[in-house]
């Protein structure tokens, strides 16, 4: 069984998410006995997880807060009752409000049951707390290796 870890960009333009989407498949697509570790956030995480329950895996769902969903856009909404209703398991953290540390403590708890991270990611800094550049030095210091896709013509506003 392979653990792979999801962190990314949101919010991404829709060209930019067929890139990422096509790299993403690539990237699982020859690994067997897949289980991907992601908090459904909309962009690369939800793109992560449909890869990885299209590639017949398994989808661990890390739930920061009793109230993440809505902090999701609405349009995302769908999105993330469809692939949580497929989660194989769901982790719910003790946090109600969907904050910036409850995002980082489900990061960090993803990468306790990864063997890789997978890294949606511009390398740039992080534009607030918990961000994917926050996330990607976290698996670094836990020694976690980290694949990052950017593919060439990926844009991020």
């Amino acid at each position: 069984m392979t653990r792979l870890a999801i962190t990314g960009h949101r919010g991404l333009p829709s060209e930019t998410e067929q890139l990422v989407d096509s790299a993403l498949r690539e990237e699982i697509a020859n690994t067997p006995n897949l289980v991907g570790v992601s908090c459904l956030a909309d962009g690369a995480d939800s793109l992560f997880a449909q890869a990885v329950l299209d590639h017949g895996g398994k989808l661990v769902v890390i739930i920061p807060a009793t109230r993440y969903r809505d902090g999701l856009p609405e349009e995302h909404h769908p999105v993330y009752d469809a692939l949580i209703a497929r989660a194989s398991e769901t982790v719910q953290l003790d946090h109600v409000e969907s904050t910036s540390q409850s995002h980082m403590d489900a990061s960090l708890v993803m990468l306790e049951r990864a063997d890789r991270l997978v890294a949606v990611w511009d390398g740039k800094p992080a534009r607030g707390y918990g961000g994917t550049a926050d996330i990607v030095d976290a698996a670094k210091d836990r020694g976690l290796p980290v694949s990052v896709i950017w593919p060439p013509g990926a844009q991020r506003d």
